[in-house]
């Protein structure tokens, strides 16, 4: 690949600004940013309340995460081809009004089939947000990429973390609630989108539907979203299954996942980067992914107790993955940040659709364990993965900073 300066970095050699020190416009990309990633985790407390309400089964009420991904997934390959066209402000405020309408129909959904359908329609509007936002906030930031990735990957962390807390503060009242409050707060950022962000140069080139798909020729992303594929079916059979086999009150399992949140967006920003510093990013996606196979079947084999304290060390464990994942898929090849991230996604994303519907499948079909011990399975075939084609991602090997998403790019969102 071509050679480039590290985010941050100043042709003219000025000190870079503060994280803090950003202009309206980041900051208004940012706070919508955490409104959309808290609508991944949102009804994780309150599954069993929408079972209940709606009369449903837990894997008719996971179709909920099934169409969401799967049309997040489709949706990557459109993203691209959207915003070099219209913009990449117009790209923010059309997904974030597809939110708005979808998160709000969904309060107001009669039967499961037409939630279904409502958050299929929100997978679409967060899709073209959230694989735009990234590269709005490097494109408006002060203090160069690194201060913009921050700022974006702490984003992701908080909306991971607050999702289930506002799931659980307004579902404990009605499962309707934490629906509504999504739709409002999502308004809010079209506002402040609206106010703060002006129009930003579009692409030299525009991107064709079919280039995330070519861009999957390359071994080495290939291989990237191969593994990813694996891990994600175990990342989400824990973000979908777990609240079932929990079986807590709205409060106690948006606590849960608080603390999840809360270790996945530390050890996502924080720690990770540091072991890869150390340890080579390989190894760290090797070694956690492993771990993650571990601390599930403790999950599925352990006690109430257990149970708790593994979804919640999962976090931890999810946070690194999603780091190390994100900066191989954006550096590993050779093609543009924005399309190597389409196509990646493209592929992991329907492992995330599977998983939810999956799960609960699996659990009739056997026992609550077994769940589990496939997603422990997928999680060991990602590191498997890694391994036998260590050749090809051996570009990455050579201890990769945190430096791919840069200003050509958009992120590989929530994990």
């Amino acid at each position: 690949m071509p050679s480039e300066a590290l985010p941050g970095d100043d042709p003219f050699g000025r000190e870079p600004a503060g994280i803090l020190r950003q202009p309206k416009a980041v900051w208004a990309t940012a706070g919508a940013s955490v409104v959309a990633f808290m609508g991944i985790g949102l009804v994780d407390p309150i599954l069993p309340s929408i079972a209940k309400g709606l009369e449903a089964t837990p894997s008719q009420v996971s179709l909920l995460f099934t169409s969401y991904f799967l049309i997040t997934a489709v949706a990557m390959l459109v993203t691209g081809f959207v915003s070099s066209r219209i913009g990449g402000r117009r790209t923010l405020l059309a997904g974030l009004a597809l939110v708005v309408v979808f998160a709000g129909l969904s309060g107001t959904s009669s039967s499961v089939a037409e939630l279904v359908g409502f958050r299929a329609g929100w997978g679409l509007g967060n899709a073209l947000f959230v694989s735009t936002a990234l590269a709005v906030i490097v494109g408006a930031a002060a203090g160069g990429s690194s201060a913009a990735i921050l700022l974006y990957e702490s984003a992701l962390g908080l909306g991971m973390a607050c999702g289930p807390l506002l799931g659980a503060l307004l579902g404990d009242a009605s499962w309707r609630y934490p629906f509504f409050g999504t739709a409002a707060l999502m308004a809010i950022g079209f506002l402040c989108i609206t106010a703060f962000l002006k129009e930003q140069p579009r692409p030299a080139r525009r991107t064709s539907l079919l280039d995330p798909l070519r861009a999957l020729g390359h071994g080495g992303l290939a291989s990237v979203a191969a593994s990813a594929f694996f891990y994600n079916y175990a990342f989400f059979t824990i973000l979908a299954f777990t609240p079932f086999v929990l079986d807590m009150t709205p409060y106690r399992s948006g606590a849960v996942f608080f603390a999840w949140g809360l270790l996945l967006a530390v050890f996502s920003v924080l720690v990770a980067p540091r072991l890869q510093k150390r340890f080579g990013s390989l190894r760290v996606l090797g070694t956690s992914l492993v771990l993650l196979a571990a601390d599930l079947l403790v999950l599925g084999y352990g006690g109430h107790t257990a149970a708790i304290v593994c979804t919640v060390v999962s976090g931890a464990l999810i946070g690194m993955n999603n780091t190390v994942y994100t900066e191989l898929a954006l550096g590993v090849s050779d093609a543009p940040r924005p399309v190597a991230s389409a196509g990646y996604n493209f592929v992991r994303w329907f492992a995330a659709a599977a998983a939810p519907y999956l799960a609960p499948k699996i659990e009739e079909w056997s026992d609550v364990h077994a769940p589990f011990v496939v997603a422990a399975v997928a999680a060991v075939l990602g590191a498997v993965v890694v391994w036998i084609r260590r050749s090809a991602l051996t570009h990455e090997a050579r201890e990769l900073e945190p430096k791919h998403a840069t200003e050509d790019g958009v992120g590989v969102f929530a994990g």
